[in-house]
């Protein structure tokens, strides 16, 4: 509720937001089991250091649109290829207050089980997140964190392969979540 009633208040075109794209992709995996892709940003200076996070990242000029960016990012993060990615709806557009980014998720279908190969300077690791795991009510959590914005709030998040994930990925996670239930 805070986060809402601190975005009811900003004029987020005003702030000049910087364009970004990520991706969910769906895949199967070794046993046929359903699986998708998160990853853990390597530590560096910057407000996402060392989170999970869809990959994904910012427009680039030669980008034809939103979708092609979370695509060639996808490719260039975790090293799915764009051309086996079928785009099969868009999220949420989400505003991150703390690196002014509007971010323009999509979820996406893959055929067969990739080879993914994390790309060495952003990527520090790569999770295959199974379908069943995350659909499970068991893996919903809150967690008491200090945020651009507040201090010791208690915030939804995940509990995804031994990892917690919050924030703007919890909320695309969500969205999905709700979407993944009115289609299975």
């Amino acid at each position: 509720m805070l986060r809402l009633r601190e975005l009811e208040n900003l004029d987020i075109e005003q702030k000049k937001p910087k364009q970004a794209a990520v991706m969910a992709v769906f895949y199967p995996g070794l046993q046929e089991e359903t699986r998708f892709v998160l990853i853990l940003r390597k530590t560096y200076r910057g407000v996402h250091s060392n989170q999970i996070g869809f990959p994904g990242g910012r427009v680039e000029e030669h980008d034809e649109d939103l979708m092609q960016t979370a695509l060639r990012e996808t490719e260039e993060e975790v090293g799915i290829p764009r051309s086996e990615v079928t785009v099969l709806r868009e999220l949420t557009r989400l505003y991150i207050p703390p690196s002014n980014f509007w971010v323009q998720p999509y979820m996406g279908l893959m055929q067969r089980t990739p080879q993914l190969v994390p790309q060495e300077e952003e990527v520090e690791s790569v999770l295959e997140i199974d379908l069943d795991e995350f659909m499970s009510e068991s893996c919903l959590t809150t967690q008491t964190l200090s945020t651009s914005y507040a201090k010791d709030i208690s915030v939804p998040a995940f509990l995804l392969s031994g990892h917690v994930v919050w924030g703007a990925t919890a909320m695309m996670l969500s969205e999905m979540k709700d979407i993944l239930k009115q289609t299975l």
